[in-house]
């Protein structure tokens, strides 16, 4: 500590240089834009380094390969609730296998027991608490949210200070359509989730998740029951 300078100096230092980086990471944000996401990525890996991980839901194989092409060993963290589909554990294990991934598969932990799929706790204890002891010592991670996933992430940026978590949070293909995202899978052949198939067009846990009607939005199918549309991680 500097002289003359007692426990409130210093944290008020150290919310300036907070404030100072969120502003950075906004105007980078900016210039993103209209960035390929490769871009993206490759300027994560040179800023953090192995400090950062990729979260997936594994929902496509889309952000995975995006960001395995520019940092191939990352770590691929899937947060494994206890209530996915069999399908969705199938085709993790299918694309780990394809693309030799660093994956890391994160379960909750026995405080979960009491909560399961559905109930008031659930998403906080099954996605939140786990993702957060996931990315523990870490400075970035990395996900594959886009704006048009939901209506709650239409302003999503591309690179912002997670608050929550404090770290740097990074959306590659944040601005990324659904016609994007098909002419990317077509592209370069990836494997689909079997479930979209059958009208399952955002896919999370079995007990909320059901497919989707002609002419609703994509996300309609899910948290079926529980009276919200996100489940808390980007939020």
């Amino acid at each position: 500590m500097r002289r003359g300078m007692g426990v409130e100096g210093v944290t008020n230092v150290a919310k300036v240089a907070e404030r100072s980086e969120v502003e950075d990471l906004a105007v980078l944000s900016d210039e993103f834009e209209s960035a390929p996401a490769s871009e993206v990525v490759r300027w994560a890996y040179e800023r953090f380094g192995g400090s950062v991980s990729l979260a997936s839901s594994f929902e496509d194989a889309v952000i995975v390969h995006v960001v395995t092409q520019v940092i191939p060993d990352i770590e691929v963290i899937f947060l494994d609730t206890g209530a996915h589909f069999s399908e969705t554990l199938e085709y993790v294990e299918q694309l780990k296998s394809r693309y030799d991934l660093n994956l890391r598969i994160v379960k909750p932990g026995p405080e979960a027991d009491a909560w399961p799929c559905g109930s008031a706790h659930c998403c906080e204890l099954r996605k939140v608490v786990p993702l957060a002891r996931a990315l523990e010592g870490r400075q970035a991670w990395i996900t594959g949210l886009k704006r048009v996933d939901a209506t709650t992430r239409v302003d999503a940026p591309i690179v912002s200070w997670d608050e929550a978590r404090s770290m740097v949070k990074v959306n590659p293909i944040a601005t990324w359509t659904d016609l994007d995202v098909a002419g990317y899978v077509a592209d370069h052949d990836l494997p689909t989730h079997p479930l979209m198939s059958r009208g399952y067009l955002s896919i999370g846990c079995a007990p909320t998740t059901r497919p989707v009607a002609p002419g609703e939005d994509r996300r309609a199918g899910r948290f079926i029951g529980m009276g919200t549309t996100e489940c808390g991680l980007h939020v």
